[in-house]
């Protein structure tokens, strides 16, 4: 069972082996979340590579924009492997951009603009195996998605296994989750932070609600409220980001 990380580090570290973990069981589309607003993707791209070390130039590597992927390619000399934007949207760029020859494919921070173009690559993709970092692709910000458009994100995301989650939900409560284990709530109280429900699935806004008035899991959920502390991690987890964006 993982224990709540207390550094960035850490965190990034847990994911990397939760991600290891649930490829080798057989899943091909994964994410890893860590959702604080300060993270740059840069950096967390940078210490979670070495999962794919021994693919070297079998790994093809996307940003979300043409931008940050001029920029990496800047920053990353040297690297085995090449990068690209997801673009956005000839077909025709889909043959230069996903080649036989390639294994596994990392996704960094895509978001749910990119949602279209990001499907039609993972169809190209087929059954190898793929990580997307950090993406917004539930971003409920966007402005002007229609109809459409949110079913082809809801569809696509329904094909995605979440195996690594860390999100402050204000600054007592966090949930978490590290394939395989289940999703959990943390509550901090009295400096430290204590586990308080495990779910099988994703707790929705109003799960947590329950889970924080009540101190445990809702009871539909047939699970007890689980004993065991932590630190204040996300005190940690925000010095650390701040040292690692400045």
């Amino acid at each position: 069972m993982a224990e709540l990380p207390t550094t960035l580090e850490d965190a990034i570290a847990q994911s990397r082996e939760a991600a290891k973990a649930a490829l080798a069981d057989g899943c091909t589309r994964v994410q890893v979340e860590l959702l604080f607003p300060e993270l740059k993707p840069m950096p967390v791209a940078e210490q979670f590579l070495p999962l794919f070390a021994e693919y070297e130039s079998r790994l093809k590597v996307f940003f979300a924009d043409a931008g940050s992927a001029a920029l990496a390619r800047r920053d990353w000399t040297d690297v085995p492997f090449q990068i690209f934007d997801i673009g956005t949207g000839r077909a025709a760029s889909l043959q230069t951009k996903i080649q036989p020859e390639d294994e596994i494919f990392l996704f960094i921070a895509p978001t749910s603009v990119e949602v279209p173009q990001l499907e039609k690559l993972c169809e190209t993709i087929g059954d190898r195996p793929l990580v997307l970092l950090n993406p917004r692709l539930e971003d409920s910000g966007v402005v002007g998605i229609g109809y459409a458009a949110r079913q082809t994100r809801k569809r696509f995301i329904s094909t995605i296994e979440s195996c690594y989650y860390l999100r402050p939900v204000d600054d007592q409560t966090a949930v978490f989750r590290c394939y395989p284990g289940l999703w959990e709530v943390w509550v901090e109280t009295n400096e430290e932070y204590q586990k308080i429900a495990e779910l099988p699935n994703k707790p929705s806004g109003d799960d947590l609600d329950l889970i924080i008035a009540r101190g445990q899991a809702p009871t539909t959920t047939n699970t007890e409220a689980v004993p065991g502390k932590k630190p204040s991690v996300f005190k940690s987890l925000q010095r650390f980001i701040k040292a690692l964006n400045s």
